[in-house]
């Protein structure tokens, strides 16, 4: 009669989380043109040139919109991008990070 081994594996738990995500926020104000939002979002956010016209319209009616989430590291990297973009084309566009929350997203 053949000998049959059994294994019992454990299952080890971690208490590992999905890494926070922060949202990057534009906001309008009264110098930067739509042309300048539309080319930061482009190039900075990587944004479709359909989708970045959407978001500027949103900026420009609302006063602000979420352009992206992300986590910190690269959320932080593309705010000071496009930060320093608009300094040296002589615009006071800003864009902040805030931490997101999953349940705000019917909100976006």
């Amino acid at each position: 009669m053949a000998r049959e081994q059994s294994q019992l594996r454990e299952r080890q738990r971690t208490n590992q989380k999905e890494p926070r995500r922060f949202k990057v926020i534009i906001y309008n104000d009264d110098f930067t043109t739509m042309e300048f939002v539309v080319q930061i979002l482009v190039q900075v956010f990587l944004k479709p040139k359909s989708e970045a016209m959407a978001l500027m319209l949103k900026v420009h009616h609302s006063g602000k919109a979420v352009v992206g989430i992300y986590s910190y590291d690269i959320a932080a990297s593309k705010v000071n991008k496009a930060t320093n973009m608009a300094r040296e084309a002589g615009y006071p566009l800003r864009l902040t990070v805030e931490p997101y929350e999953p349940q705000e997203e019917g909100q976006l």
